[in-house]
């Protein structure tokens, strides 16, 4: 079916601050509500709603998470802010729109803005962060009565002080939809055998963690690990969106010899499926403190964006 989209294009208004009182960091959700196989990676702890288009959540971030640990400045990585909103991507429209739980989520672009001055540190246990939700560009198949894509803006905010901005849309397919569209695909594969850069290099502290290899002079998607504990949680046909950013910061954390390591914004657009086979090619160029980044199999472009550093 193709889809058809709604009047609500925009943005909703978000929460009044005034109203977040009633959250909750006691537990985490249910892992099924976020994609998650581990319950260790699950990240949101609460969603109210506050509006037909309007939410406010709690997040429990780590201080110690395994494979994105904070820095020497104890300032968390990133793709915390990435993670939380992909699980507000799968949560909220599961619990209020009334997406069906065999639903297939594809992530179609997303990108986040961290403010460097306003950034919570990690303090013993995990930061409480408060995220104001607003949801748009809803679309529907032709009955009207199927919620088939939508976007997503969240705001972040600790201590009552907002510290970055996140923003992304998806597509939902039913599971026949989805399986005809995939038939074939591969959902694992082994580790190549190809060299990789030094896990420090890439800001990183264990090999396993490393999601790039060489290959002449060149570098390609190549995780250490297919059955990371975080990037590939439970298997996948595709290559998963989180392993796409990550291996453009790995791409130009080695293109700059180690100086930029921590984006502080950025965003990526899926044009296509990154297959697991053959490797994606990775290109990156570096203009200054911003940096371009596209993924390739064979002639066809899968993904590309950009980060930009401090």
């Amino acid at each position: 079916m193709r889809d058809a989209q709604d009047a609500s294009a925009g943005p909703a208004r978000g929460p009044s601050t005034a109203r977040l009182s009633s959250l909750s960091w006691s537990r985490t959700v249910e892992r099924e509500w976020v994609h998650r196989t581990s319950v260790a990676e699950v990240l949101l702890t609460d969603v109210h709603p506050c509006g037909p288009l309007a939410f406010r959540a709690a997040a429990a971030w780590p201080r110690s998470h395994p494979t994105f640990p904070r820095g020497r400045d104890d300032r968390h990585s990133p793709w915390m802010v990435v993670e939380t909103l992909r699980q507000l991507g799968i949560y909220i429209p599961l619990r209020h729109f009334g997406v069906p739980s065999t639903a297939r989520f594809l992530i179609r672009e997303v990108s986040f803005d961290l403010d460097v001055t306003a950034e919570p540190r990690a303090p013993h246990g995990a930061s409480e962060i408060t995220c104001l939700v607003s949801v748009g560009g809803i679309r529907t198949d032709r009955s009207a009565n199927t919620v088939t894509g939508l976007r997503m803006w969240v705001d972040f905010l600790a201590g009552g002080r907002t510290f970055a901005h996140a923003a992304g849309g998806a597509r939902f397919l039913d599971a026949g939809r989805y399986a005809a569209l995939r038939s074939g695909a591969a959902s694992a594969v082994a580790a190549g055998r190809r060299p990789r850069p030094e896990p420090a290099l890439l800001g990183l502290e264990s090999t396993a963690d490393v999601v790039i290899s060489l290959t002449g002079d060149g570098l390609v998607v190549d995780p250490a690990d297919p059955r990371h504990p975080f990037l590939f949680d439970h298997s996948t046909d595709h290559v998963p969106g989180m392993v796409l950013l990550e291996a453009a910061r790995q791409a130009i954390a080695l293109r700059s010899g180690g100086r930029l390591v921590r984006p502080v914004s950025g965003r990526m657009r899926a044009l296509h499926f990154t297959e697991h086979t053959p490797p994606a090619v990775i290109d990156c160029s570096a203009y200054g403190l911003t940096c371009i980044f596209r993924m390739w199999q064979g002639d066809e472009q899968t993904a590309g964006g950009v980060l930009r550093y401090h």
